[in-house]
């Protein structure tokens, strides 16, 4: 997923492992946000923003369509947790998401600004695109509901 407007807008995003990277053009007060689920697109099926190679560079370009100049656009990062417990897996996909934002960036000779990556909890981010500014919200595991399964019509295992 990927939005960027010359416009005011309030962009709204809940990242777990997941990454979120937001551009701002502070000449033209114009930005944008990206959501990626996982970092590299393999080539196969369709390149979605739900790759981050292809994320972060239809945002680019998306925002450069806009008028704005990539040496004029910054960007904070959030995102890429491991909210799930897999202490087998050495190098999580939210390691591999934030790795692949830094990298990205760097490529495109885009500073970054800010960043809230890592850790254990999902967290809400909020990206104004007219002023560049970020609120972000952590979500407390004691927030979260487990729902009960439905009972009856289950469908059947093959």
């Amino acid at each position: 997923m990927f939005f960027a407007h010359r416009e005011e807008h309030l962009i709204s995003t809940l990242l777990g492992s997941c990454v979120s990277v937001c551009l701002w053009d502070a000449n033209l007060r114009c930005g944008g946000m990206n959501h990626y689920m996982l970092p590299l697109w393999n080539g196969k099926g369709l390149p979605t923003p739900k790759y981050g190679n292809i994320a972060i560079e239809k945002l680019v370009k998306h925002l450069l369509a806009l008028g704005c100049r990539k040496g004029d656009l910054v960007a904070k990062v959030f995102g890429g947790a491991s909210v799930i417990d897999l202490s087998q897996d050495l190098y999580s996909v939210g390691e591999r998401n934030i790795q692949l934002a830094e990298e990205a960036l760097k490529m495109n000779g885009i500073p970054i600004l800010a960043s809230e990556v890592g850790g254990t909890q999902a967290m809400k981010v909020e990206f104004n695109t007219k002023l560049g500014s970020v609120l972000v919200r952590k979500v407390v595991r004691q927030d979260w509901v487990r729902l009960p399964l439905p009972e009856g019509n289950l469908p059947k295992r093959t």
